[in-house]
Parts: structure tokens; C-alpha cells; sequence
């Protein structure tokens, strides 16, 4: 895993000194609170969410020729800490409201989910998308398939009970159940290298637009605070209870274009286990937890619609630069390299 290429002064400053291993420079400090304060724009500004990805990876596999001491660094973590702030307000400006009834929670959930009204990118790409269309999609998603379950399971440490073997139960299937070859993370980059492109980790950062970081930041923000336990779980449930017909239909969308099940294989696992993980996640696991913490309600479904928030972002962007004719990915016509 290599350092990405800077998209702006911040990211520029903080790779340069993860990379020399000085300590933190007043111009990351400077560059960070130098960022836009208005948070509509956040979840779109590669600057903002590449530093922001940065500092969460030293958390996960670290970089190439960087020290593992920058992972609890209390000036690194005191910049980072800023800039959750700013896509912490950006979340809370795309959720909005959220209210809060009386019902179990897994009612609640269903209900906010059945109200999303965002795009339908499996449907899309069952039905139109292109060879070229499915290598960026791709591209996007390896920013978080390729260390698929990882942010949810730095929440697991923080629960007990039922809600803790629940959430367990999900991340052992995802791990492939103890198989390596198995867990969801290697199942896709098979696909990737099946679509001809690098399905080593990291490897496509560079070309992945800033919205597929604004996800995978959301879910390491929740993941990495206690604080946001709940929304951690709210987040790992609506993945779970919204993923089984999407991905029938993107299995659909891969045999159409003449691949099988050696290819499809990524996809067809989550209609089977997704299935199943729908009523753990929302019964088992989130109302356990607000059972023993009614409290934490706001917070589940606060993370519920951050997640469907920022898949209905991500398949904006995507359809909206096929539907103007340009690539998605911020470095275009890599991927044909």
C-alpha cells in the first residue's frame, strides 16, 4: 500500500510528512483548517476526504515507508479530529432529521429504508451498463470492498450481549467464515482482476473519485469512536437489509455481459448471506442494543441514513458523468493502462 497521489495542498502536505517521518508541518496543521467551512460541499472534495482517508488507513494496513508511530501521533490525531468535524457536519447535513417513534427499531429501519428515494445503480447497471461503465463502478467500490468489514468490526470491542454475538455472527461470515480464499474482500478482487483491473489493495486509489472515499470515511468515522457505536451499527445494518436484490441484480448485470459464476461469485455470496444477516442485523443486533440502550436510537438510525445517503451520492455521481458522456474516476483513462 503506497501513499496515493495528493489532490490538494492538504493531502499534498500531510503524504509529505507521513513520508519523511519529521513529524506533523505547520502547513498540514495550516491546510487543514484552511479547508471550506461549508459542509455541502465536503463529501465531494478530494482534498478534504483523501487526508481524511489517509489518516484512517494508518489504522487498517498502514503505507509503504511510513511509520507505524504516525497511527497514535497526538498532533496527526488532533488534525484528523478536525476534519471528522467537517464530514460529520456534511453527514448531518445529507441525513437531516431523522425522528425517532416509539417502534422496535428494526421497524424503524425498514420504514427509512422503503422511504429512500435515491437511484437505483443496480438496476442500471443490470440492464445498460457497459464493460468500461462496470471497471469504474468497480474502481469506486475497492476503496471499501477490498477491506470489506473492517470498519464495522472496530465496533465490535464496544458492545456486549446479544448485540456483540449478533454483529459477530455477520463479520465471521464476510471473513469467509475462516476460509481466506472466502472472505468477501478476496471474492472481489477477483472480479476485479476477471474485469481486467488490479485487485491489489489500495492499488486503484488514485483513480477513485472523492465520493468513494466519503463512504468508506463514514463507516471508519463510526467504527473508530465509541461514541458513534450505535451509528456503527445502524450503518452495518441498512448495508446488510439493502444488498441482497441489488446484488442479485449486478450478477444479472456481469452474466450479461458474458461472464459466470466464476466471476459473478462476489455478488451471487451476498444474495445468499445478506439475506439471511437482514433480520440478525436489524432484530438481533440493533435492537439488542437499543434495548439495553434506548438512548442510542437516534445515533442507529442516524448511521442507517448516512449509509443510504452515501450510496445515493455515489450512484449520482456515477450515473450523472455516464449520462454526460465522461468518465467518473478522477484520474480518467488509467484504467485502460
Amino acid at each position: 500500500m503506497r501513499l496515493p497521489e495528493p489532490r490538494g495542498p492538504l493531502s499534498d502536505a500531510l503524504c509529505c510528512d507521513l513520508a519523511t517521518g519529521t513529524g506533523l508541518s505547520a502547513t498540514t496543521v495550516e491546510g487543514a483548517a484552511s479547508l471550506p467551512a461549508d459542509p455541502a460541499g465536503a463529501p465531494t472534495d478530494d482534498d478534504l476526504q483523501l487526508a481524511l482517508a489517509v489518516c484512517y488507513e494508518l489504522h487498517y494496513r498502514g503505507f509503504d515507508g511510513v511509520s507505524e508511530d504516525w497511527e497514535w501521533d497526538p498532533a496527526l490525531l488532533q488534525v484528523r479530529a478536525g476534519l471528522e468535524r467537517r464530514h460529520l457536519a456534511s453527514l448531518r447535513l445529507l441525513v437531516g432529521e431523522v425522528p425517532v417513534s416509539g417502534a422496535p427499531v428494526d421497524q424503524q429501519l425498514t420504514a427509512l429504508i422503503a422511504a429512500d428515494d435515491g437511484p437505483s445503480l443496480s438496476s442500471y447497471m443490470a440492464k445498460t451498463g457497459t464493460l468500461e461503465q462496470w471497471r469504474e463502478y468497480l474502481t469506486l467500490r475497492s476503496v471499501y470492498h477490498l477491506k470489506e468489514a473492517d470498519p464495522h468490526t472496530f465496533a465490535i470491542p464496544r458492545l456486549s450481549g446479544r448485540a456483540k454475538a449478533a454483529m459477530v455472527e455477520i463479520q465471521a461470515d464476510e471473513y469467509g467464515g475462516g476460509s481466506a480464499e472466502r472472505m468477501h474482500s478476496e471474492l472481489f478482487a477477483g472480479l476485479m482482476r476477471d474485469l481486467g483491473l488490479d485487485g491489489g489493495y489500495g492499488a486503484l486509489w488514485d483513480e477513485a473519485p472523492a465520493v468513494a472515499f466519503a463512504s468508506v470515511n463514514t463507516m471508519s468515522l463510526f467504527g473508530l469512536h465509541r461514541r458513534w457505536r450505535g451509528a456503527a451499527l445502524g450503518h452495518l445494518a441498512t448495508v446488510e437489509m439493502t444488498s441482497s436484490e441489488p446484488s442479485r441484480r449486478y450478477s444479472a448485470g456481469l452474466r450479461r455481459l458474458g461472464f459466470d459464476e466464476r466471476t459473478t461469485v462476489f455478488y451471487d455470496e451476498h444474495v445468499e448471506a445478506d439475506a439471511v444477516h437482514e433480520q440478525i442485523a436489524s432484530v438481533d443486533m440493533c435492537g439488542s442494543l437499543v434495548a439495553a440502550e434506548p438512548e442510542l436510537a437516534g445515533d442507529v438510525l442516524f448511521g442507517a441514513g448516512a449509509s443510504l445517503a452515501m450510496d445515493g451520492l455515489a450512484a449520482r455521481h456515477l450515473l450523472g458523468a455516464w449520462e454526460a458522456g465522461r468518465s467518473a474516476l478522477h484520474r480518467a483513462g488509467a484504467l485502460a493502462a
